[in-house]
């Protein structure tokens, strides 16, 4: 027993539905879905969204890290 109940959640990004792996800022999933709907501080990514999530803002975090 974890604690936490089991509840499936639904990806944040309109159409897909698919079952939640990662939670997000929201300001920070906008940076590659500009489409989110407003719904609380976190946006609940599925694991393909995460990958595109990723992906579309690696060089920007990559920055960040150095300290530009």
């Amino acid at each position: 027993m974890s604690g936490r109940p089991e509840t499936k959640e639904a990806c944040i990004v309109p159409d897909c539905g698919q079952e939640v792996v990662r939670h997000l800022a929201l300001a920070e999933a906008r940076r590659a879905f500009e489409n989110l709907p407003e719904k609380g501080r976190s946006a609940p990514l599925c694991r393909e969204h995460y990958k595109q999530w990723k992906k579309a803002t690696k060089k920007d975090r990559t920055l960040e890290r150095l300290g530009r």
